[in-house]
């Protein structure tokens, strides 16, 4: 067996909320959308192109999930992006609303940035060195 993370979950306040923005900031697309019954739906979305690992959008459905919300990781980095074009990604993610707190820097392994998504989770937009 040879074993590979195939999917993360990011809870989120609403389904169709979450994939608006995931789309429209960080370019994703919807893998699938199943209605579960009872509110719950199975809803996986991934970089355009990238299907081998793709995250799942779980609604809140308890208080102490609601709290975790944008908070996933307490606090630090939690989702790492590479791009093939930092200046294009970066300009895309702040017009999309994309929070950024800092500007750009270089680092050894290459560009990078940090934003907040919609929700407040913290991710690394990187364009990795060649």
């Amino acid at each position: 067996m040879k074993p590979r993370i195939a999917m993360v979950a990011v809870l989120v306040r609403d389904y169709d909320e979450a994939i608006a923005w995931y789309r429209e900031a960080l370019g994703f697309e919807r893998l699938e959308d199943e209605d579960r019954g009872g509110g719950k739906r199975w809803v996986r979305i991934a970089p355009r192109g990238n299907p081998g690992f793709s995250l799942l959008l779980a609604k809140a459905t308890t208080a102490r999930q609601a709290s975790a919300v944008g908070d996933q990781h307490g606090g630090r980095v939690g989702f790492f992006m590479h791009t093939d074009d930092f200046v294009r990604d970066h300009a895309r993610l702040s017009a999309a609303g994309a929070r950024f707190e800092e500007t750009p820097r270089r680092e050894d392994y290459g560009t990078v940035a940090v934003f907040r998504d919609l929700y407040g989770n913290r991710w690394d937009l990187i364009e990795p060195r060649a």
